[in-house]
């Protein structure tokens, strides 16, 4: 596969064409926030968390990195002013939709979050898709999923599909950035639930 050559912040990225701007990042130990991400999984650019700014002579945009692949002389900002501003914005939102984040508090430290900007109705979900993707794209089960749309989108497991696959895997509970998901299995009440002693081992 040929090989490309592109800056990020400055250092010279060689990287393999086809990749992701966030993959030759992280290939040379340049690190960029993510929510939605996972190695495994197809890129899905749903949080935007990992947008960076891509410039082309005089000319820049905003770009999410986890679905932009990789062009010979692109220059990339990981950290620009634009890109710290929206990051800002995009974290305040989440904030106020699942204000119990751990993984959320972290990234409000470095992006100065302001936690009172928005006041919406907490849903403890930030529609990342990990669990979704994960049980269709790896398990290959689809016990979980989407319904409803715009305001009204939420993550819900299927009762006779979760019922019968679910208590054997557990994989994508530790996947949850928030850490609802095991309580929306719940919710479901799918037939026969009991909590394991611990889902993740």
């Amino acid at each position: 596969m040929r090989e490309v050559t592109l800056t990020i912040n400055s250092k010279e990225v060689k990287a393999k064409e086809g990749m992701t701007i966030l993959e030759a990042a992280r290939s040379v130990g340049i690190e960029i926030p993510t929510l939605c991400y996972h190695k495994d999984l197809a890129p899905y650019g749903a949080c935007r968390l990992c947008t960076v700014e891509i410039f082309r002579g005089q000319r820049s945009r905003l770009v999410a990195s986890c679905v932009y692949t990789v062009e010979a002389g692109l220059v990339v900002e990981t950290e620009s002013e634009p890109v710290r501003k929206g990051r800002k914005m995009i974290l305040e939102m989440l904030w106020a939709r699942v204000p119990s984040a751990q993984v959320l508090r972290d990234y409000g430290i470095k992006y100065d979050m302001d936690r009172t900007k928005f006041d919406v109705a907490p849903t403890f979900c930030i529609l990342c898709g990990l669990c979704v993707r994960y049980c269709a794209e790896v398990k290959k089960k689809h016990a979980i999923g989407f319904i409803g749309r715009g305001t009204e989108r939420e993550v819900m497991f299927f009762p006779e599909i979760a019922a019968e696959e679910c208590h054997k895997c557990w994989e994508c509970f530790s996947l949850c950035p928030t850490g609802v998901l095991p309580s929306n299995y719940g919710l479901a009440r799918v037939p026969h639930f009991t909590w394991p002693v611990n889902p993740f081992t």
